[in-house]
């Protein structure tokens, strides 16, 4: 049953894997066997920290700089890797805190951007290369705000809200021939993304009080998950968005 996890001689892209729960998950996957391709806005082509981790578990590391604010970038990117990616994880975000009311127009296409299309652009053409190949797995970050509304963040919340949508829409159309399509909702997880929250002891009492585990997660509590998702064990899961969120979603 281990061979089932076992990702040896895959490459997984990993967006966004400079830090956080990108990081992690990248670090998971190489863990498991797999070669990774990182992208992030600020990538060293060393790879800077998660470089150094990947080829420390004995894997092969590739880092790319890629702004995926433009749609240009993105496309030069996705060609660059779509005959070798076998693995796909889009994790790359931003997000943009204020009142719906208030909310700069700027901001919410930038989140849209970000979160939304360019994972859509990016999947569409290395997907297209799986299609070819006959195989392949695609994993987005979604979010606890792919089910809810969440609180001063309307373009966050419609982005991810949109990437819950997409992975049924394409697990649709490709998962008939060997490309599974799912995403993984993480919880509350102590990230820079969470700062804000987490500083705010009135809404993290209140965050942590709901979370029947007891405590916000870390990106570690992802890589189980990922790895899952990412290997044969998974080759009948398709077109869901998986919580990992300490049973919040449960309350």
């Amino acid at each position: 049953m281990i061979a089932a996890f076992d990702l040896t001689g895959r490459t997984a892209v990993v967006t966004g894997a400079r830090r956080g729960i990108g990081f992690a998950m990248a670090e998971g996957l190489a863990a498991a066997g797999a070669d990774i391709i990182a992208a992030s806005a600020s990538q060293e082509a060393d790879g800077g920290a998660i470089g150094a981790r990947v080829r420390e578990l004995g894997r092969a590391f590739e880092g790319h700089a890629v702004d995926f604010a433009d749609r240009d970038a993105v496309l030069a990117f996705a060609t660059l890797v779509r005959d070798r990616a076998d693995i796909l994880v889009n994790n790359a975000g931003t997000i943009r805190r204020a009142p719906a009311a208030e909310h700069p127009i700027e901001w919410w296409d930038e989140v849209l951007d970000v979160n939304l299309r360019s994972q859509f652009v990016l999947t569409q053409a290395i997907g297209a290369g799986m299609l070819e190949r006959g195989g392949g797995r695609v994993i987005f970050t979604a979010s606890l705000l792919s089910f809810q509304g969440g609180i001063n963040v309307p373009g966050y919340t419609a982005a991810k809200s949109g990437i819950a949508g997409l992975v049924k829409a394409l697990s649709n159309e490709w998962s008939g021939r060997g490309v599974t399509v799912n995403a993984i909702a993480p919880g509350y997880i102590a990230t820079d993304n969470t700062a804000a929250l987490r500083d705010d002891q009135e809404r993290s009492s209140a965050i942590l009080e709901r979370i029947p585990a007891g405590r916000w997660g870390s990106p570690e509590d992802l890589q189980g998950a990922t790895v899952f998702l990412a290997s044969p064990a998974a080759a009948y899961v398709t077109g869901v968005t998986l919580p990992v969120d300490g049973g919040w979603m449960g309350r």
